[in-house]
């Protein structure tokens, strides 16, 4: 299945902005409300593509509505917040014991 323009250009524009290209993850969801894309990014990327007061972010979704309505699309767009295993591991502060006992209390 080919991908919709917008979450093209969504993935595009995420990996030009951040440090980690390839933690770059959209994942369309279509609903009665429209579609969703859901975006995962490195945890030290974050702030990267949110930016200052949120700017930058209100502004890569202002791009993807404007395509998505172009396409007849009600795109919306959700970036997952990292869980605090994701954000230790991103900073290699846990030892294999501590990411071990985290995983047990999330299952």
């Amino acid at each position: 299945m080919e991908k919709p323009v917008y979450q093209e250009v969504l993935e595009k524009i995420l990996q030009s902005l951040v440090n980690n290209p390839q933690d770059v993850k959209v994942q369309r969801i279509i609903d009665e409300m429209g579609v969703l894309l859901r975006v995962k990014l490195h945890p030290q990327d974050m702030g990267l593509v949110i930016g200052r007061k949120g700017e930058t972010i209100k502004a890569i979704k202002t791009i993807i509505k404007a395509i998505g309505t172009k396409n007849h699309a009600r795109v919306n767009m959700k970036i997952e917040e990292p869980t605090p295993l994701d954000r230790a591991v991103a900073q290699k502060t846990l030892k294999s014991e501590e990411i071990i006992e985290e995983l047990k209390k999330e299952s």
